[in-house]
């Protein structure tokens, strides 16, 4: 299979691909990314010119081949070349650093000349698995003095310490040369390569000699050389093998579990048939077990160390011809496949999987012969080739591959056909034409061979359909090869026809995957499966490349500026090449098995987008903001894909690399950067690319700067970043106000539970305006935004530590560093306001939570254990109940009620009770808990937090809690309020939230679709609701309240459960600009939980005038998954994803103008009845809008 990890995926000065494969001796050069499979084409000169385009809408032209585009600095390189032909006044150098550097951070080098930037502009090197590299060009005989830094993901520079180092460079010439961080007084040897091509002219080890076979046109190479990490291999002429292994170390210390029994398995385990065996055993015994995911993973690891040498295997003493591998083989891949099908793997598990497979040898029915692969015997004792010839063919391949065959022996064989075919006519064409046929076959048995070579083996077990499709994508790949070897430029057609017909044939494979392997099937199945699964993971690999290659030329057509240009002309065609390529790559990523319904959604709706091009108006709103704002949504979803994937990639690998490496004693770049190796090296990398560039586009289209603001205001403190807001997330040694920068949320947090000194948050991904922890953060008064721009994230992490300054407004957000005051204290500002109030100092009782004390006893209790919802009111049942109460009353005068539009502000009110307060204590008392219950209730109002005994004590009490069961009484009192078949909610209603002051929002529980037809889990729901008053962070929360324990108390509001199409959150005061005049709604498709939760995503987003009824759409919706209560009653809901090429409030403007007047309408109305801005909650079923819950807004 084509090897697609020998391309570096960023626009770079990088060789083109014939110097990738035909010189792979000059490694840093070739092994920009780990290789699984050789590309057939890439053996071959590619020649690639610049793109041009004479108008806007002229569609990308590319280049065409399999390898990378020329940077521009390849450009300029082959222009000077062909200025001075004889490079004697020219020297080109090929630097690489030996030095890796933590994940995000990135070197470059400065100098003394103009090529190394004069000191002030530093030259960025790109990244290799064997350092970061660059090639220059200079004017022969100068002398330059120049050094290294590290560039951090704040844009810092890290340099090299000590004196300058100094470069005497020649007359003119190639080179090569190789440093290593810090080492200044190092000797720097210059070796020299060919001009043109980048050939060393000397070398003796195996990895340099090999590659030269890629010279001659009808000889391909496996990527086993280009990923070789092993020691280098000689060529014996007597049997030396033994006497060549070097001692090796395992350190075991502190391993357990699957990872010490793997290091324990390759102690004894000395050669690839035993180490084979030891994958095999782990996989199998772990198949059923929790830990089969730590198996396959620490399997993925291990197969890869040993294929690119880094765990080397030694001769084991006795005769296991290849065909003991093989059966091996067999075994583990059908345990593959066997849990590939089950449904019950993770998306993760996929993803491992994939990995391990192209590590495996072929079974097919010649390598499970008795003896296989014989031809090299025969070739070994040929009488037309010298003697020494014959030894070093039969001692450094032939014996060792029929008694202990192994990845190297794939090595030395490649040195070998390099070694014959480098002067043609030194050996008879007879055992030249001999050796590679052997070749061919070994690369075979390890599954080595080119992608076009896969495909060919596996044309006669496809169907016609199938068969088309491959003859098809084959042509389309040798148009791109042929095109290349003539240095012609074409458009994209041949490109996209290229990847289109590779997305037919994969999928085709795919399908025929899908069925899985039947316990009876023959062998010959089964090898025929592998070809067919090596294949589908080819494709992938192949698709990797032309995604590269076209996102380079997109970059150099002018990227993202060019793209805005388009836009603002109102000439969208030039996006159709990368939103096609866009769509490509995201259905690679649904073949692969990474969340399908995810990807099938996007490509959906990037087609929809598509087709629909771009109108001068959609209803009222102007048509480039809403083309721009549509966009922006399926992007931003597409880019979380990609983010999803990365952090399941650093949550499988980092860990079980750090600890297998230091077991093996791999070197210390090699695990650093595994992780990083494998995002780099997949489709998913090509994915985000396209995305950062289109979103940076978009942003542009519609004026977006990357911020977006939650709670307007301005903050000075000192600017720290957490992982996640929780209590003492802050380093104990920062003092005074805080900044925070926040990695990620979920939405239920609560700012100043984490510290009362937090005056800002700078959250760094999507956050809905009216989710808990927007509102919460609203009424703590923390100004509040989120930033998606990485330019200016990087901005903002190079001020870590310092005192700044947060600014934000709904026109403009502005973070810089500044003086601290004098006196310690520090300021927050509302936009709003002219006048800057201080922040309320903590621990201080809201005054609003007062009115709603807890009962003495249980006299709040109405006969029966339950109120009407009527007669709900905040003494006896809390704000929100009562406030439900006086919706169910206002619901009916709605009807009558219309805005200056003649919009109705109608709506309705679920059907509803209450379980009162004091319901709880009665039932502690029955079950004689009371005295437990207030042993933990005194503890948790001391406990520091830090300490992890509150933690344990209020899991305790949650669980006392939990254990009760409200009365017969109660569940018989709803049973008669409710139809028995109707579905239910469980609410909180407690009498320390949805207060002026106090909103509480979403710190307690709700339990969706239950019903009283299963009373026990009708009962366990209003149980859990009850312990979520005492939640850590629920807890926490009221100390900073300054409320005590012993006084908060909960009752419960139990309400119809509604299957609503949309639900939504209004604030009657727009929260980004203090608007008056404006309602702001938010809202998601399904249960309103999406929104309230946090879910990473944005919703709808949609301002509506009071007075003049006019809509603005200011967001569309993103997020993933919608939420219905459907299915069995039993506390769950069901997650279905979304399309939103299919959800009307998307594609429908004067749907969205509709629904926008009437949230309007309903939104001012109620906060005229209650006399103060509203944060209301509701949702839309049918044509009717429901109301569930109503609370003074915070401002």
């Amino acid at each position: 299979m084509d090897c697609v990890r020998s391309l570096h995926t960023s626009a770079s000065s990088s060789p083109s691909s014939s110097q990738f494969l035909r010189h792979k001796q000059f490694r840093f050069l070739h092994n920009h990314l780990q290789c699984r499979r050789s590309v057939a084409a890439l053996g071959r000169r590619t020649n690639f010119r610049p793109l041009h385009h004479k108008s806007n809408n002229l569609r990308i032209l590319c280049g065409v081949g399999v390898s990378p585009p020329q940077s521009t600095e390849e450009q300029k390189e082959t222009k000077m070349k062909s200025k001075s032909k004889s490079g004697r006044d020219k020297v080109w150098l090929n630097i690489r650093l030996d030095h890796q550097v933590a994940f995000g951070e990135s070197v470059a080098v400065l100098g003394s000349s103009k090529e190394l930037g004069s000191w002030k502009k530093k030259v960025p090197l790109n990244w290799t698995e064997s350092g970061w590299v660059c090639k220059l060009e200079f004017k022969g005989g100068e002398s330059v003095e120049y050094k290294f830094v590290t560039v951090g993901a704040d844009k810092s520079m890290l340099w090299e310490g000590g004196d300058n180092r100094v470069l005497k460079l020649p007359n003119g010439g190639s080179f090569g040369m190789v440093c290593h961080w810090n080492a200044i007084g190092e000797n720097v040897d210059l070796f020299p390569l060919d001009k043109e091509d980048g050939v060393e002219y000397k070398g003796s080890s195996v990895a340099q000699t090999a590659t030269t076979a890629a010279s001659s046109p009808d000889v391909e190479t496996s990527p086993f050389v280009g990923q070789w990490k092993g020691n280098a291999i000689s060529f014996m002429r007597s049997n030396e093998h033994r006497d060549r292994e070097s001692g090796r170390n395992w350190d075991t210390s502190g391993l357990e579990g699957l990872s010490l029994k793997l290091v324990e398995g390759d102690r004894n385990a000395r050669n690839w048939w035993q180490k084979l065996e030891v994958v095999r055993d782990i996989l199998l015994e772990s198949s059923q077990s929790e830990e089969r995911l730590d198996a396959l993973i620490n399997s993925s690891i291990y197969l890869k160390w040993i294929n690119t040498g880094q765990i080397p295997c030694f001769e084991g003493g006795g005769h296991h011809r290849p065909n003991r591998h093989a059966e091996i083989s067999r075994v583990i891949f059908r345990e593959l496949e066997r849990i590939s099908c089950r449904k019950d793997t993770s998306p993760q598990e996929l993803l491992v999987i994939r990995k391990i497979h192209p590590c495996l040898p072929s079974f097919k029915a010649e390598f499970t012969a008795s003896v296989p692969l014989t031809r090299i015997r025969d070739i070994a004792h040929r009488n037309d080739i010298p003697h020494d010839l014959k030894q070093e063919i039969k001692h450094t391949i032939q014996n060792k591959l029929h008694r202990n065959a192994g990845p190297e022996d794939l090595v030395a064989t490649e040195a070998m056909l390099a070694r014959i075919t480098k002067n043609p006519g030194q050996y008879s064409e007879a055992f030249v034409e001999q050796f590679k046929i052997f070749h061919h076959e070994l690369k075979d048995f390890f599954n080595a061979g080119s992608l076009a070579e896969q495909l060919e083996s596996i044309k006669e077990s496809i169907d016609d359909k199938g068969r088309s499709a491959l003859t098809l994508f084959l042509e389309c790949k040798k148009g791109l090869d042929a095109s290349a070897e003539s240095s012609k430029v074409l458009g994209s057609d041949l490109l996209f026809k290229t990847m289109q017909s590779l997305s037919a044939l994969r999928e085709i494979i795919a399908k025929g995957l899908e069925s899985g392997l039947r316990n009876d099937a023959s062998d010959a199945a089964i090898a025929m499966r592998q070809k067919w699964r090596l294949c589908e993971i080819g494709l992938e690999d192949y698709s990797f490349i032309l995604l590269s290659r076209f996102a380079n030329e997109l970059e150099a057509m002018g990227g993202a500026h060019w793209l805005a240009q388009d836009v603002k002309s109102k000439d969208v065609s030039s996006w159709n090449d990368p939103l096609g390529a866009l769509i490509v790559g995201v259905h690679q990523l649904r073949l692969s098995g990474w969340k399908p319904e995810e990807c099938a959604a996007i490509q959906n709706e990037l087609l929809a987008w598509k087709a629909r091009g771009l109108s001068e108006t959609e209803a009222s709103e102007d048509g480039k903001t809403i083309w721009g704002l549509r966009h922006k949504a399926t992007l931003d979803r597409a880019r979380r894909l990609t983010e999803e994937y990365s952090e399941a990639l650093l949550q499988i690998f980092p860990q079980n690399v750090q600890v297998l490496g230091k077991a093996f004693g791999i070197p210390e770049n090699s695990v650093r950067t595994y992780a990083e190796a494998e995002i780099r090296a997949g489709v998913i990398f090509q994915v985000s690319k396209l995305c950062t560039l289109l979103l940076k586009a978009v942003r542009t289209t519609i004026g977006s700067q990357g911020w977006d603001v939650i709670v307007p205001g301005a903050a000075m403190g000192t600017l720290v970043q957490v992982e996640r807001i929780v209590p003492g997330s802050i380093p104990s040694t920062v003092e005074g106000p805080v900044v925070l920068v926040v990695n990620k949320a979920d939405g239920d947090e609560e700012v100043t539970a984490a510290g009362s000194n937090i005056v800002g948050v700078v959250l760094l991904q999507e956050l809905p305006h009216l989710s808990h922890l927007g509102v919460r953060a609203r009424q703590e008064k923390v100004v509040f935004v989120t930033c998606e721009d990485d330019d200016k994230v990087a901005d903002i992490q190079k001020l870590k530590g310092k005192y700044v300054r947060l600014e934000a407004s709904s026109s403009s957000v502005d973070i810089y560093p500044s003086s601290e005051n004098s006196n310690g204290t520090f300021a927050v500002k509302n936009v709003s306001s002219d006048v800057a109030p201080k922040v309320e100092s903590r621990g201080t009782p809201d005054p609003s939570w007062s009115a709603a004390k807890t009962p003495e006893s249980n006299q709040g209790v109405s006969a029966g254990g339950v109120l009407l919802l009527a007669d709900a009111e905040a003494r006896n049942s809390g704000a929100k109940a009562a406030a439900c109460g006086r919706l169910a009353s206002l619901a009916a005068a709605s009807d009558k009620v219309f805005s200056d539009q003649g919009v109705p502000a109608s709506f309705n009110v679920p059907a509803g009770a209450v379980i009162p307060f004091g319901s709880m204590e009665l039932a502690l008392e029955q079950s004689k808990s009371m005295e437990s219950f207030r042993s933990f209730l005194n503890k948790i109002e001391t406990l520091k937090p830090e300490s992890g005994e509150l933690d344990q004590v209020c899991g305790q009490l949650q669980e006392l809690i939990s254990s009760l069961q409200p009365s017969k009484d109660i569940i018989d009192r709803i049973a008669k309020i409710f139809p028995g078949n109707a579905r239910l909610i469980v609410r909180s209603s407690a009498n320390v939230e949805d207060l002026a002051g106090m909103s509480a929002a979403g710190l307690y529980d709700s339990i969706p679709n239950v019903s009283v037809s299963n009373p026990t889990v009708f009962a366990n729901s209003i149980s859990k609701v009850w312990a979520s008053l005492y939640t850590r962070r629920a807890v926490l929360s009221r100390r900073v309240a300054g409320v005590p324990q012993k006084d908060a108390t909960m009752a419960i509001l139990v309400q119809e459960m509604l299957s609503p199409d949309l639900s939504f959150v209004l604030h009657t005061v727009s929260p980004t600009d203090q608007d008056h005049n404006l309602v702001e709604a938010e809202i998601a498709s399904g249960l309103g939980e999406t929104l309230a939760s946090g879910t990473r995503g944005t919703p709808w987003r949609i301002s509506s005038g009071k007075f003049d009824g006019n809509v603005r759409t200011l967001a569309f919706a993103n997020f993933s998954e919608e939420l219905l209560g459907a299915g069995p009653a039993d506390g769950e809901v069901i997650h279905l994803t979304v399309d939103y090429s299919k959800k009307p409030l998307t594609v429908d403007p004067v749907f969205r103008r509709q629904l926008g007047q009437r949230l309007g309408a309903v939104g001012f109305f109620l906060e005229q009845k209650f006399g103060c801005p509203q944060d209301v909650e509701g949702c839309v079923v049918g044509k009717d809008i429901f109301i569930v819950q109503t609370r003074p807004q915070p401002l």
